[in-house]
Order: C-alpha cells, then sequence, then structure tokens
C-alpha cells in the first residue's frame, strides 16, 4: 500500500533527511587510512542522537538473523551493502567505502548513501563511482508526476549500461516515510517484458539506490546474515538520496 505524504510530512521528512546530510558532512571530513569503521559509526551516531533524531538501522530486525548492530552502514570496496562497522576494520588507501545512514526525526525516516574515495583510488574505481551517482541522478530526473516507476528503472540502467557497468538486480530502491521500507519496490533495471509500472503522483516519498558492480551484477550474503558482496570479489559502488514527487518536479529530501 502506497502512502501519499501532506506538504506538511514531506517538510517533517526533509528534516530527516537534513540531519542524514549532515552526518554524510561530517564523515566525509573523516574519510582518510587508518580510520576505523566502529569510529565512523560513532560519530554518525553522535550526530543524529545530537539533532533529536534515532538512527534508524540501529536494531533493524532481519528474519532469522541478528539485527543489525550499528548506526551506519559500512560497506568497503567488494562490499555492496549493509557492511557492519568493526574497530578491526581500517580504511586504507585506495579503498572505497559505501557509507549508508538513516535517521528517524519525529517518526519519519530519511536514508541516504554515498560512496567514497579513499585517498587516489585506481582509473576503473573512479569510473564506477561516477558511473553510480550519476545513475542516481538520472534516475532522480525521470521522477516526475505522470511519469512511471519503470521509468526511473529504465534511467538507471540505461546510465549504467552504456558506461559498460553491471546493475545489481537483487537488491533495490524503495518507498520511504515513516518506515524505511515501504511500497513501492523501485528496480533499478527493467525485467525482460515489464511494462512502465505505477505512475507516480505528488506526494510519493521514494529512496533511490543504485548498486553497480564492475563485474557480474550478481551478489552473495555471508555469514554474518547482513554482508552482501559480489559474487566476483570485484568493487560496487552505492549512491542513495530519499526524494518526494511534487507536481514542481523531484525534491530531494537529504541534502543540506
Amino acid at each position: 500500500m502506497i502512502s501519499l505524504k501532506s506538504k506538511v510530512e514531506i517538510a517533517e521528512m526533509r528534516e530527516a533527511g537534513r540531519i542524514v546530510a549532515l552526518a554524510h558532512q561530517a564523515l566525509r571530513e573523516m574519510i582518510r587510512p587508518g580510520v576505523t569503521t566502529a569510529a565512523l559509526n560513532a560519530r554518525a551516531d553522535e550526530i543524529i542522537r545530537g539533532h533529536g533524531a534515532i538512527p534508524t538501522f540501529l536494531g533493524y530486525p532481519h528474519t532469522g538473523k541478528n539485527d543489525f548492530p550499528a548506526s551506519i552502514c559500512t560497506s568497503i570496496n567488494e562490499v555492496l551493502v549493509h557492511g557492519i562497522p568493526s574497530q578491526r576494520r581500517w580504511l586504507e588507501a585506495g579503498d572505497i567505502i559505501s557509507i549508508d545512514v538513516g535517521a528517524t526525526y519525529h517518526g519519519w525516516v530519511g536514508d541516504s548513501a554515498w560512496t567514497y574515495a579513499v585517498g587516489e583510488i585506481d582509473p576503473v574505481s573512479r569510473r564506477l563511482m561516477e558511473a553510480t551517482e550519476g545513475a542516481l541522478w538520472a534516475g532522480i530526473a525521470a521522477a516526475r508526476a505522470g511519469s512511471r516507476l519503470g521509468d526511473i528503472s529504465a534511467a538507471v540502467e540505461a546510465y549504467v549500461t552504456a558506461r559498460k557497468f553491471a546493475v545489481v538486480r537483487e537488491y533495490t530502491g524503495h518507498g520511504v516515510g515513516r518506515k524505511m521500507h515501504e511500497d513501492p519496490q523501485l528496480l533499478n533495471y527493467v525485467p525482460r517484458g515489464a511494462g512502465r509500472g505505477l505512475r507516480l503522483q505528488a506526494g510519493m516519498t521514494l529512496a533511490l539506490e543504485p548498486m553497480v558492480n564492475v563485474g557480474t551484477w550478481r551478489t552473495r550474503t555471508l555469514a554474518d546474515g547482513w554482508t552482501v558482496v559480489t559474487s566476483d570479489g570485484k568493487r560496487s559502488a552505492h549512491f542513495e538520496h530519499s526524494i518526494a514527487i511534487t507536481e514542481d518536479g523531484p525534491l530531494v529530501l537529504t541534502l543540506l
């Protein structure tokens, strides 16, 4: 069931998104070789709580596995999503790290992920990051009232495939609002034979999050039940913004 948000509710979500953006701003400044992912997690938790919100990810339930144990996800190199921060995992020069941040403010969720370079990175990783961020913005540009959900998927897929990378199929974007994962599911590719899908309406709020791999689109989950890696061990990038569909076009909620 899709929930349309009022202008007042979108304003509340905008504040949740601003808090997420503040966390990203602080974490971006911390990224350098030798910093642990646990230190990034502690700083994000401090910022989220310091602005009157709570970390959405902490304690997030997993069917049959332990609840998520941290306030952010830190996914390095071949880790696609849901990487768990650790005192034993520190950043190294040449790494790329996706940091996914969620904050719940007055019951509304902001959700955004960004991939960062640790020092100088190789040209393929740089192109991967550029392709994934570009795909996010292409998807956002297609998210207009009166268009279809599949138009977003097609825009993302076309941007990525034109740059010779692979769009992940096993994980998707989603609706966002009172819960982190709401309807509708938002694919980053168009399945063969699929139509254009649901018509977009003003008041819809979506989390667009292209996940893009250097090699195969296939993934696997590690024994902890959370950490998802590329099945071939090659690198992955992940960019995400929460947006609202408005009569005047897409409104990005997770920016300062």
